[in-house]
Order: structure tokens, then sequence, then C-alpha cells
């Protein structure tokens, strides 16, 4: 039979474009999952599953795009990187638009691009194409909110389907920080990545290095505009006037001060009012506090989080693991002051090998490879080693005492199938994360921890007696020791007690001021449940949490702060959930601040304002040794002695400022690049 040329065309149309996209997901080089793709004319069914440290999103997607590009309906079902249920949909019917996520139901009266919350990356490759179909480069976006895009730069690949030109794409609008996409000239998803990460198609995996690099450059050259526009270096000293002063030494606020510095130290404090000397950049400090500057003590810093530390009051940063050169490379950036961040104290990050292996830092496959890890990190200057999961606990005695023997501290995950007592005894100097410190009172033998049972298992929290001899006998033991404890009770939190739907307490004062995506994103619960007894026990069990550790606090174990959550808002609530621990606000900006440098040995330069010291610090307007809560609105940070003001900063992440900056009220021009 012999079809007119046309309906030849439109079968052969038909066939050509059912096709098969295969990706790979790669964490620092790492296959640990893939991403799957199959279309057939306007229909795309996508598979996305990875697992790394022993966790990773599950999804499925069944998508169907109209004639313009835009999806008409969407599916997508499976579970969050925590294991939260995803079921979500979006539909476009008659010309309205009705969708759920997380969040709940939503609607509005005209069709347009949907961002979904929970999908693969394949959606941002769709979106990419209609942006690039706009002659302006921008779309109004459902649910809120106007996506832009805009070319970077081209470059080819060598794989198993020959040689490819792709083009990155950066997309803004859509939350904090833009997204890079890389699609190849007939508009097809080639690649997203970030430093860490990498989804790469299928053959060409040999580009992830590269495109890494290249997801660093443009974030640093993201954040080095940033730094121009906002980072004040000013030409002579420069005068805070009128400023009380936390003194955490005291846990008091002093009289009216003047506080000058030049460069990056403090060079006198001063009586109120004193004159100014020639050349002099004086700041109204207009009365408020002026609080040094805090320690996250839990952070896997990076460049996209450097800037929003600062900005938070926190100029100081432990990093719990990251990939070793990758945070080489940042501390490089911030200490020529071509990016901001804060001071970064590196923690050398030691895994055992298994399946479940976390693929940051070092992976050891028996004990002499750990110890050979110690060395290394011991040879370079790192402080103290951080060691995990997988690593074989009958090496933990032998580990400890090579890192001790080379002057370096000792924190870490509890091993699997191994107890906090087991480690204290091995010679931890400190414990991470809360959890991790409670399982051994509820598991039973055999119960593996590397995966997301270690987050599962704290149903059974509630049941603990916390008088009982198994809970007194370990924290006694601690609190003998001198062995600190690196809670991490934000994290905690957010995990056991949000709900989908609703805004959790460690977001409520800052949710009206971030961009629709993010307020999507603090609006859909960490840790999965399917069933309300689940979210009770849950509930229930971070109850248990802080009256453990309202026990280990009265019992003099040192309590650290950080968040395993990227710091800065985050870390507002972490040092609020301290309060709850029966601290009092002086108590915990002192634990936040001149503890933490003395625990760090850096007392001698940071933790309190005094004169000689760095110019490390920040200005609110009240006084939070009355009301914690005023960290929450700082009007000028100083870090290193550089000024920053977070209302001009935040406008660059989509946020809206909390409180105005100060005002410059003398002084010569700020110095010229």
């Amino acid at each position: 039979m012999k079809f007119p040329a046309i309906c030849v065309a439109a079968l052969l149309a038909t066939s050509a474009s059912a096709e098969s996209h295969e990706y790979r997901v790669l964490f620092g080089g790492d296959d640990v999952g893939g991403l799957e793709v199959e279309t057939d004319g306007d229909s795309s069914t996508i598979v996305f599953d990875y697992k790394q440290n022993g966790r990773g999103p599950t999804i499925a997607e069944t998508l169907k795009l109209d004639e313009s590009g835009m999806p008409s309906s969407w599916t997508i079902t499976g579970r969050t990187t925590f294991g939260n249920p995803v079921n979500e949909t979006y539909a476009c019917a008659d010309g309205k638009a009705d969708w759920r996520d997380a969040t709940g139901p939503g609607s509005a009266d005209a069709c347009s691009f949907y961002i979904d919350q929970n999908g693969s990356p394949w959606g941002i490759s769709l979106l990419a194409k209609a942006l690039l179909a706009e002659p302006d480069g921008e779309l109004a976006v459902l649910p809120g909110g106007t996506a832009r895009i805009r070319a970077r730069d081209s470059a080819t690949y060598d794989g198993a389907g020959g040689t490819v030109t792709v083009t990155t794409y950066e997309i803004t609008g859509l939350s904090t920080n833009p997204t890079h996409v890389t699609l190849d000239e007939e508009l097809q998803l080639f690649s997203v990545a970030s430093p860490r990460f990498a989804i790469v198609r299928e053959g060409y995996e040999g580009a992830d290095e590269a495109l890494r690099a290249e997801a660093e450059r443009y974030s640093t050259q993201r954040f080095v505009e940033i730094q121009a526009n906002a980072a004040r270096n000013f030409n002579g000293p420069v005068r805070i006037r009128n400023v009380r002063i936390f003194d955490p030494k005291t846990l008091a606020v002093t009289e009216a001060r003047d506080v000058v510095v030049n460069g990056e130290r403090i060079a006198s404090i001063q009586q109120v009012g004193s004159t100014p000397t020639e050349g002099e950049t004086v700041i109204d400090g207009a009365g408020g506090t002026l609080v040094p500057g805090m320690y996250e003590m839990h952070g896997h810093i990076g460049q996209d989080n450097a800037l929003m530390n600062i900005v938070a009051g926190i100029t100081s940063v432990r990093d719990m693991g990251n990939e070793n050169a990758v945070l080489d490379g940042l501390i490089e950036r911030i200490a020529d002051g071509t990016i901001a961040g804060p001071r970064i104290s590196r923690s050398g990050f030691i895994e055992g090998k298994s399946e479940f292996s976390a693929a940051t830092g070092e992976i050891a496959a028996n004990e002499q490879e750990a110890i050979d890890l110690v060395r290394w990190y011991a040879a370079r200057g790192y402080p103290q080693v951080k060691l995990y999961n997988s690593m074989n606990p009958e090496w933990a005695t032998a580990v400890v005492g090579e890192a001790h023997a080379l002057g370096m501290r000792v924190a870490g995950h509890v091993p699997a199938f191994s107890t906090a007592d087991a480690m204290i005894d091995a010679g931890f100097d400190e414990i991470t994360h809360v959890n991790q410190l409670m399982l051994g009172w509820v598991l039973n033998e055999g119960e593996d921890t590397r995966t997301l049972f270690r987050f599962t298992a704290m149903q059974r929290f509630p049941s603990l007696d916390l008088e009982g001899e198994l809970v007194q006998s370990t924290l006694d033991k601690m609190a003998r020791k001198g062995v600190a404890h690196d809670p991490t009770i934000a994290i905690h939190e957010l995990g056991l007690t949000a709900i989908d739907g609703e805004i959790p307490a460690g977001s409520v004062d800052v949710f009206d001021n971030m961009p629709i995506d993010t307020q999507r994103a603090m609006k859909q619960a960490l840790f999965g449940t399917d069933s309300q007894a689940e979210r009770d026990a849950y509930i229930a069990a971070f109850k248990t949490i802080l009256e453990t550790l309202t026990l280990m606090n009265d019992k003099g174990i040192f309590l650290v702060p950080g968040t395993d959550l990227g710091g800065s808002f985050a870390y507002h609530r972490e040092l609020e959930l301290f309060e709850k621990l029966g601290m009092t606000p002086a108590q915990v900006l002192r634990r936040a601040t001149y503890d933490m440098a003395e625990y760090l040995d850096q007392d001698e330069g940071l933790g309190s304002i005094e004169r000689g010291k760095y110019a490390d610090f920040f200005l609110v307007p009240g006084d939070p040794t009355a009301n914690l809560k005023e960290i929450k609105r700082i009007r000028m940070v100083v870090a290193n002695g550089t000024v920053y003001f977070p209302s001009e900063i935040y406008p660059y992440f989509g946020i809206k400022p909390f409180v105005d900056a100060p005002q410059i009220l003398t002084g010569p021009q700020p110095l010229e690049d």
C-alpha cells in the first residue's frame, strides 16, 4: 500500500519521536544511580533513582506536553532522599491549571509552565526549552514567579555517541540560587552539574570532571560579582559609633561604646562619641548591640552557602566533611577576597568501604588505610578527623590512637553495629548527631544504621527510660571523660516534626521573606511517614531528644551548636533550641562565640570583641541577651574587617531584607578595586 507523501512524513515523524534517554548520576565521580526517560511523541515516562550514603530519591513520572512544549499533565510519585512520600500532580484543562504538591492543592485561571517540586532534572531541561522559545527568554511560571534564561558557554565532549556540542544555560527566578542545565544542539538534556554532583548522559561520563569544574566556575563568577558590589572595604579606620558590646566572658552587654576597626583587626574600643581621627569612616550603630561572629560547628560548606552564612552573623564554620580539593579551592578564594565566606576549620572525613559508603572524603578498606588517612590529614594541618558509619568499629582504637598521637581531635558518627559507649571507650573526643548517640540504647543486635534506618529507628526513642542505668551510664561516662557532643538539633526537629503543607517551627520567622520555591521546600516534610501513628512517634521522639540533651547540659556535657543544614537561618533556629535546654540567651551566645573559639584553640584572635582581635562581629538593633531572636535582625556584619550590609545582599538571593542597613555618617570613599 502506498501512502500520500504527507502521510508517510507524519508516520516517520511519529516513529522517530519514540526515543530513550539515559543518564548516570555521579557523586564525586562515583556512579550512584541513573535517570531514564522514554519519550513517545508528546508523552514521557521517567525513572530517577540514586543512592548515596545509604539514601537518595526514588521518583517515577509520567508527563505529557502540549503543542507549545508546556506540561499539560504530570504525575510524580515515589520518595524523596529521606523517604518522604511523593504524590504530585499537575493538569491543564480548558485553559485552567490545577496542581497538588507536598504543600497542598493549588490552581490558576491560566496555564503556564509548572515548576515541579519533586521531579527529576528532566523537568528543568523542558523549562529551558520553553524559555528559549520566548523572545525575551522569560516566562511567568506556576505556582508563581518569573523564570529567566541566559546562555553561558558552549563546549564539545566525546563519548559513546560521538562528539556532542553542548551549551550550558543559567535559569534564575526560581529560588535563592540559579540553576544550570546543559543541552545539546537539539535542546535535549546533556547534563545538570554542581561542584560535587553531576547527572550526565550515559556514554559521556568522562565529561563529569569538566562539567563539575564548569559549575564551580559559574558559581564563583556569581559570587565574585556580588562581592564586588556588596563588600565594603574602606580607606583608613572604620568607627562603629554608639554600640553596646556583648561580652561573652561576663555574659553581659556593656554601656555604649565606639569600636574602631583598622584593616582586619579591632584597633580600639573607646568612649562613645569620641572624636574620630582624620580619615576615619563613621558608621552609626544607633545604640544597637555588637555580637562576636558565631561558629557553625557542623557545616558542609560550599560556595553557594558561604555568603549566606556571613550575612547570618556566622563568620566561622567547622566543615565536617567535604571533597578535599573542592574545599581547598573555596578556602583559597575566601582568603584572597575573591568571594565572601567564613573562616573554615577542616575535618578530615574517613569512611569505611561498603555498599553504603558516603562519597564524601576518603574511604578506607582496612585498618591500616584508615591510619594512613589520619596521617595524611595530619600532615596537611587538619585539626581533627571525623569517622563515619561504614568504618569497621574494630579499627576505632587504633585510628583514634594515631590521631591523638598526632595532636588531632576525633569526632564522628557511631559506626554501624556499634554503640556510643564503645566509641567513647575507644577515645572519641566528640560524638556527632544526637540520634547517633541515642541509637545504641534502642537498637537490637545486627540492625544496620548505614541506611535510612538510622532515622526511622528514632521512633523507638519515646520508650527510653532516661533515668535508667542504660542512659545514665553513657551520659556519666561522657561527663567523666570530657566527651563533647554535636547534637545538630535543628535537623532532627525538621526531620521528626515537619509536616507536609505546614510551615515548620524553624522557618516561621523567615518564611514570608523567602522566594516562592524556597517557601514550597520549607513546607515539605523531611522524613517520610505512612501514617499519623508514625508521625506521632517521631514528634514524641523529638521531645525525648530535647529531654536527653537537657540532661546532658545539666551534667556538664559540652554541647556544640551546628546544623548539618547549611547554617544561616537554620543556625539561628539551632541556637533557639539550645535555649530550650535550659541555657539563657547570654549563655547560648557565649556557646556560639567564645566557647567555640576556645574549643577550637582560636580564642587568641576570635570569640570576643577586644582590642587586637580579628574584626569578626555583627550588629543587631536590640539586646540579644534579653531576646535571642534579635540575631535574626542583623543590620551589619564585619568579617575579617570587611563590612557587609545584609539588606544589600539578600535581594541577590530573592530574599526580602529583615531590617535596614546602618547609616554611614562620614568618611572617605571605599577602596577601589
